[in-house]
C-alpha cells in the first residue's frame, strides 16, 4: 500500500486521483507543509510526498509520472514520440495553467501577508487567459490533451480547473469548458475526493 502525506485540498489530490485511476490502494496521512512528517520526506517542506516502501518521492508531477510509469497506465511509454508530446503537455500545464493560479494564490492567501504583492493579480489573469487560449488550440476537438487516452497532463489540467473555480479564474465556454468538465467528471476523481474528505474532513 502506498502512503501519501499531505492535505487533500492541495496538489496532494493529484496523487490520490491518479492512484484511483490506477486502482492502487493507499493511505492518506494529512499533514500541512513544513511539519515534521513532511520534512522527513522533503527537506523543502512541500506537500505531497509519496512513500513507496523505503522510497520517498516529492512533487506531485514527479509522483504522478513515477506512478504512471511504474504501473504502465495513464501514460505513453518512455522514449516514444507520444511520450514526448505528453511531457510537453505536462510542462505546458505546469507553466501556463498552474503558473498563474499559483502566483495568484501566493499573493492573495498562501504567502505570509507581508510578502504578498496583490498588484500582480492582473498579470496573473492575463497569463491565465493566454493559457486558456493555448489550451483550446492544443485540444482542437480532441477528447484528451496528449493522444487518444487519459494521461498525466489531463489529470493536472483537471485539477487546475477545480483550483481555478476556487479562486474565481474563469474557464472559457466552449471546447475548454467541455474538456475540463470531462476531466472533472471522471469517477476516479470522485473517489479520490471522497477518500480525501474521509481522511481530512473539511473544517
Amino acid at each position: 500500500m502506498y502512503k501519501v502525506v499531505g492535505l487533500p485540498r492541495t496538489r496532494t489530490m493529484r496523487v490520490l486521483w491518479l492512484l484511483e485511476e490506477l486502482g492502487q490502494s493507499y493511505e492518506v496521512v494529512p499533514q500541512a507543509p513544513h511539519t515534521d512528517p513532511v520534512n522527513e520526506g522533503n527537506p523543502g517542506g512541500k506537500i505531497p510526498t509519496l512513500h513507496d516502501g523505503d522510497t520517498v518521492i516529492s512533487d506531485s508531477v514527479a509522483i504522478c509520472t513515477y506512478l504512471a510509469d511504474k504501473h504502465g497506465a495513464c501514460t505513453h511509454p518512455a522514449g516514444t514520440a507520444a511520450r514526448g508530446h505528453q511531457d510537453a503537455m505536462t510542462m505546458f500545464a505546469i507553466e501556463m495553467v498552474e503558473g498563474p493560479l499559483w502566483a495568484a494564490s501566493k499573493n492573495t492567501f498562501a504567502a505570509p501577508e507581508e510578502h504578498r504583492a496583490p498588484e500582480i493579480l492582473p498579470v496573473c489573469r492575463y497569463e491565465w487567459d493566454k493559457g486558456m487560449n493555448t489550451l483550446a488550440a492544443h485540444i482542437d476537438g480532441a477528447e484528451f490533451i496528449a493522444g487518444d487516452t487519459f494521461t498525466v497532463p489531463d489529470l493536472i489540467l483537471g485539477h487546475c480547473a477545480g483550483w481555478a473555480e476556487r479562486i474565481e479564474f474563469p474557464i472559457p465556454t466552449g471546447p475548454v469548458a467541455d474538456y475540463m468538465t470531462r476531466m472533472r467528471a471522471r469517477p476516479a476523481l470522485t473517489a479520490a475526493m471522497k477518500a480525501g474528505a474521509k481522511a481530512h474532513p473539511p473544517e
